[in-house]
């Protein structure tokens, strides 16, 4: 995995995907303490930066494999990634999700074109549902992170914030990240040790999922001791990647754990500051910002907002619980 691949993979999403904006808020710097930057992959096709990877690993398979289609698991964002990319691809995609996924993201990775099979989280097994898929079509399975071309397709993302950051005059900052499996921080931090040295990368993740910030602390892959029970879904993953852990330990600070609570904040404040419609795994990032400041040091910081499919009843959650 290298930066060779990143600007691959930019190459091939150029004129298919979004280049996100670098916003600001002076409300948000206030509670910060600090310049707050916000990249918003909630802006992005299907509402996340799950696209980027979807469209470079489909785009980059070998054309036989791509044309017999491609076989993904996801609670969601992954899904629909996948799902919009196989279509402009004119392939066929199967998307294994687990039952209890917001019903938003099932409907959406339908109404994509996929074709979804639902598994239970506490009895059925999706790797073995997935091989047992691929095997039958002869489909090619696109991981949601440990996968090569998803990561780079992930680190475009990067290349946008250093060139972003460049061009108002930041060049020493943290780079929050939210955090699932790894992907998004494994790419990101790969494109900034190339284009941006002063911009470092720290993950973000929710209170009893934090996998990576605590394998971080140890220096070896932990697991969570479970898999569900967060409105955080969207970066829930049982352990970091085989691939993604190696690049985040070596190129990213200590990581930032924040509570489930914060993440709801952070929701309502993007909203009523930015008008951006954020889910609470998406807006981790940006709750660490605001309410870990004293772990942060430096005059800027700035976060992704990784998502934004928000089931309805938990952003009306958010806006009633913290709303102003």
């Amino acid at each position: 995995m290298n930066i060779e691949m990143i600007r691959a993979a930019n190459a091939r999403l150029d004129g298919h995907v979004r280049r996100t904006p670098l916003l600001s808020s002076p409300f948000l710097d206030e509670i910060a303490g600090r310049r707050v930057w916000i990249k918003p992959e909630c802006l992005q096709h299907t509402g996340s930066f799950k696209f980027r990877g979807g469209w470079s690993a489909v785009s980059g398979l070998d054309p036989e494999a791509r044309a017999r289609g491609v076989i993904a698991f996801s609670s969601g964002n992954h899904a629909q990634g996948v799902a919009l990319a196989a279509r402009r691809h004119g392939v066929r995609a199967i998307i294994v999700m687990p039952s209890d996924a917001p019903q938003t993201k099932i409907d959406n990775t339908r109404a994509l074109g996929a074709e979804v099979v639902l598994f239970d989280r506490a009895k059925d097994d999706r790797n073995a549902i997935c091989a047992r898929l691929s095997g039958e079509h002869g489909l090619t399975l696109i991981v949601p992170y440990d996968n090569a071309l998803v990561i780079a397709g992930q680190g475009t993302c990067g290349l946008e914030i250093a060139e972003q950051a460049a061009s108002e005059g930041i060049t020493q900052a943290d780079v929050i990240v939210c955090c699932g499996g790894g992907g998004f921080a494994s790419g990101i931090a790969l494109a900034l040790e190339a284009d941006a040295p002063g911009l470092r990368v720290r993950t973000a993740e929710p209170e009893e999922f934090d996998d990576m910030a605590r394998s971080l602390v140890s220096g070896r892959i932990e697991r969570n001791s479970r898999l569900s029970g967060s409105l955080c879904d969207a970066i829930i993953t049982p352990q970091p990647g085989e691939l993604t852990f190696p690049i985040v330990s070596r190129l990213a600070g200590p990581g930032l754990v924040v509570s489930e609570d914060e993440a709801l904040h952070a929701v309502a404040l993007a909203f009523s500051r930015l008008k951006l419609v954020t889910e609470p795994g998406g807006a981790v990032a940006l709750a660490a910002a605001l309410f870990r400041a004293e772990e942060i040091e430096g005059e800027d910081v700035i976060v992704t907002i990784s998502g934004g499919n928000v089931d309805p009843d938990v952003f009306r959650l958010a806006l009633d619980r913290f709303g102003s």
